[in-house]
């Protein structure tokens, strides 16, 4: 039974340092840039978006569809950077985590 308790134990320790780095995940921000920084997106490692700021020299009334896409650039870059940071953050908490018969 040592075995289980001791995978209990560092189940339980994983389970507490996930929560931690969720909540700092959740404060952590990351910039997506488009257009060389005409759209610029603000986003948190927690896949929430924090702010969009256009320059005023994207906003064409004639081409409506370029903002679009600059915009849509942008978030997806911001996103793909919180991603990215979370994913690096999970792993170093389950790094080392070994269930027996499993690994």
């Amino acid at each position: 039974m040592s075995g289980i308790g001791k995978l209990m134990k560092q189940a339980t320790r994983m389970q507490q340092q996930m929560e931690r780095v969720q909540q700092d995940l959740a404060s952590k921000t990351v910039d997506g840039i488009a257009g060389g920084g005409i759209v610029k997106v603000v986003a948190k490692c927690d896949q929430t978006l924090v702010s969009i700021k256009i320059s005023p020299d994207a906003v064409n009334p004639q081409d409506v569809a370029f903002l679009e896409e600059l915009v849509l650039t942008a978030v997806n870059d911001a996103m793909a950077k919180a991603k990215d940071t979370a994913a690096k953050e999970m792993g170093s908490v389950t790094q080392g985590f070994s269930i027996p018969g499993l690994m």
